[in-house]
């Protein structure tokens, strides 16, 4: 007796030939991908990006434009994400609820520590940051919801990374180690250090590895079988949150991060 087909999927649903792919909404949201990791790019610059012709480009973009995914800032005639994308990217942050538990968390640990809250998960092997909750000091750390970042100079994704199981580990790794500043962590053997360090204390720190002169402290969340799914983090510039100060901010995250482990019904290792 062949196994009931489960629900939502058709017959051909573990046939990934490409008659079972639609190859232009594949180009399509290839080129939606550009526009939203961008701060605005030309006609031109997107289609080159996008390694598409500009004629296939314009007409992707006009389809999304209609349904409000991107936008054309006329007066300089760049492409930027919209509204509706937005939309239809929080209904993942409604079916994880994770965002919601964690907002009360981050709100007080930027309270607690005067710098900018962040919660990020590890997607496709990047950082993918969901929200934050910034701080009212002039000089701050920025990441929008959709932000991504490479794992190796972020101190979520050192928190996950530390946490990850060694063949996935090897997986992320095997991407490479671009170096961003002199302070970037791209030796193997360098990287695998922090990560046991990470681990022993049970937070990660950014050090100017991702952007000089800003630093990041983070912990992992777990879910209910102990693996950590997301992060959270405090950003902000080296002269506010010094190393001197790692120690008192990391006991802060880690305790805001076990606070939303506790509340996803997760647990920690």
């Amino acid at each position: 007796m062949s196994e009931p087909r489960p629900r939502g999927r058709p017959r051909a649903f573990h046939d990934k030939t490409e008659q079972n792919t639609v190859q232009s909404l594949d180009r399509a949201l290839s080129i939606l991908e550009v526009v939203a990791e961008s701060s605005g790019l030309t006609l031109t610059e997107l289609a080159q990006a996008a390694d598409q012709s500009a004629a296939t480009a314009y007409r992707v973009l006009t389809t999304f434009q209609s349904h409000g995914f991107v936008e054309l800032e006329t007066e300089s005639q760049r492409w930027h994400i919209g509204a509706g994308a937005f939309r239809t990217g929080s209904a993942f942050l409604r079916r994880t609820k994770l965002a919601d538990r964690a907002r009360g968390a981050m709100e007080s640990l930027m309270r607690e520590t005067g710098e900018t809250a962040n919660l990020g998960i590890e997607d496709r092997g990047e950082v993918l940051f969901l929200t934050q909750v910034e701080t009212h000091e002039a000089i701050r750390a920025f990441f929008p919801p959709g932000t991504r970042s490479p794992m190796h100079v972020s101190g979520i994704g050192k928190a996950l990374l530390a946490h990850m199981p060694m063949l996935r580990l090897a997986e992320v790794m095997a991407r490479g180690l671009r170096g961003f500043t002199p302070a970037s962590l791209i030796d193997a053997q360098a990287l695998e250090r922090d990560l046991i360090a990470t681990r022993a204390r049970g937070y990660a720190i950014d050090n100017e590895e991702r952007t000089e002169g800003m630093r990041c402290i983070a912990a992992p969340i777990f879910d209910a079988q102990g693996r950590a799914v997301a992060g959270l983090s405090i950003s902000g510039p080296v002269f506010r949150l010094s190393l001197e100060r790692a120690e008192e901010v990391g006991a802060m995250v880690k305790r805001a991060a076990q606070g939303v482990t506790e509340a996803t019904g997760g647990r920690g290792v």
